[in-house]
């Protein structure tokens, strides 16, 4: 079974989201998906998200083709990569944070796996920070 590791917030899951997964997923037999922490969110992207931790958790377990979503780490940002132990990981086509190096890094843990950079999928439309602006909710 090859295993398949996205990582992401998906705060106002959309199309585009969709599209990430299910492209994600083609690439093998199982896919997990792990989801930035609240506090992670903050930290990074400076704001809060709309929809909880605990809530974009559940929309995410219910999509037939997710093997498994779970929380990431609030220290180390590589220890669930451990855990999974993915054949693959996918990232989304403008993903920065925590990909710089991050090839490197997973050889210095001992995984020398295939990274994957997904394309866009409209994203002049189904951007996570557009939808934020029409919704309101840009703070």
């Amino acid at each position: 079974m090859k295993k398949v590791l996205v990582f992401g917030t998906f705060d106002i899951f959309h199309p585009g989201h969709d599209f990430f997964l299910r492209k994600a997923k083609s690439y093998g037999d199982e896919l997990y998906v792990v989801v930035a922490r609240d506090s992670t969110v903050k930290q990074v992207k400076n704001r809060n998200t709309i929809n909880n931790e605990n809530k974009r958790i559940e929309i995410l377990n219910v999509l037939f083709y997710v093997t498994e979503a779970r929380l990431g780490y609030e220290g180390d940002k590589y220890k669930i990569i451990e855990e999974i132990k993915p054949d693959i990981i996918c990232l989304g086509y403008d993903q920065k944070v925590f990909t710089e190096n991050l090839k490197e890094k997973l050889i210095e843990i001992g995984l020398n796996l295939e990274i994957i950079r997904i394309e866009a999928y409209k994203p002049d439309v189904f951007k996570s920070s557009k939808l934020r602006v029409l919704a309101g909710k840009n703070e």
